[in-house]
């Protein structure tokens, strides 16, 4: 028995409870919390749910093998695909991101590695950070301007450094942020035994937070993917196969989404649905890639 039993002062009511009230006030405002929570999660979920299966609901009426093997149809017609279309946005998709990877990893090497904390710095962080809310369109009239009246002509050219200034700012992010995640003291050892500055982070750095990056770099493809205001500025759209880096026709996914959907045939607007749908796959398909990817972190 215990010296409080012993105490003929000692009563059961004066001993603590550890039972939890479920009447308090504190765990009544922690349910209703919890519930506006799951209440908001819900409320965010049902728009991208509703948007993706109707989607889903109006793409897959034409959802067939021709659909990938076949020329867009023309206005009348009743059969056809988004083949070029696909390699297209293949295209320059792909020459965007020749384009703005190299840029931006060596902008964000320059950030977090030799760049120290300087003036200089900060504007290009800011920068960046100013270019990354910058509408779309902009950028496709920046290469106009630029590339297309210098020129005399569309070209893929044209479009794909277009699409790599929207691309710019999330692979510089990404890799800057990534690049100071890595433990400081993992550059210290490296130089230590005798690497110098430039190995450390070709050899040291950069393999570590790959992952990372990979990620950015995938999330800005996922984005070019699925804009149509720089081509509308840059590029002429056509239902043929692509052409070279200077063609000025580009059948891309984007645009024919576009050129289809303002019409008022029906067959072609089903072939605009079914477009969105295969831009929303390669949109998922890049997150999977993405999360793949760093599934395995070092650090």
């Amino acid at each position: 028995m215990s010296n409080l039993a012993k105490n003929p002062n000692y009563s059961e009511s004066q001993s603590f409870s550890l039972v939890r009230n479920s009447r308090s006030s504190r765990d009544i405002f922690e349910l209703l919390m919890t519930g506006i929570a799951s209440a908001c999660i819900v409320i965010t979920l049902i728009p991208l749910v509703a948007v993706l299966s109707y989607i889903f609901i109006k793409g897959s009426a034409r959802l067939n093998l021709d659909l990938f093997t076949k020329l867009p149809p023309a206005a009348g017609q009743t059969t056809g695909g988004i083949a070029s279309a696909i390699l297209g946005t293949i295209q320059v998709v792909s020459i965007a991101t020749l384009i703005a990877v190299p840029f931006g990893i060596l902008a964000a090497i320059f950030l977090s590695e030799f760049g120290g904390n300087g003036q200089v710095v900060r504007w290009i962080r800011f920068t960046t950070n100013v270019l990354s809310g910058v509408p779309s369109i902009i950028a496709g009239v920046f290469a106009y301007s630029f590339i297309v009246l210098k020129m005399g002509a569309f070209s893929v050219l044209a479009g794909a450094i277009a699409l790599s200034v929207l691309m710019l700012p999330t692979i510089i992010r990404t890799a800057d942020e990534a690049l100071q995640i890595v433990p400081q003291e993992i550059r210290w050892a490296s130089v230590g035994v005798g690497a110098s500055n430039y190995q450390t982070v070709l050899q040291v750095v950069l393999p570590a937070c790959l992952p990372a990056i990979l990620t950015g770099v995938t999330l800005a493809v996922a984005r070019a993917a699925g804009e149509t205001a720089p081509l509308l500025f840059t590029v002429v759209y056509t239902n043929n196969w692509p052409g070279g880096i200077f063609s000025q026709t580009l059948p891309s996914l984007a645009y024919l989404i576009f050129e289809f959907a303002r019409g008022f045939d029906q067959v072609l607007q089903e072939f605009a649905w079914a477009a969105s749908l295969v831009i929303v796959f390669l949109v998922l398909l890049t997150s999977v890639i993405a999360r793949f990817a760093t599934r395995q972190k070092q650090f």
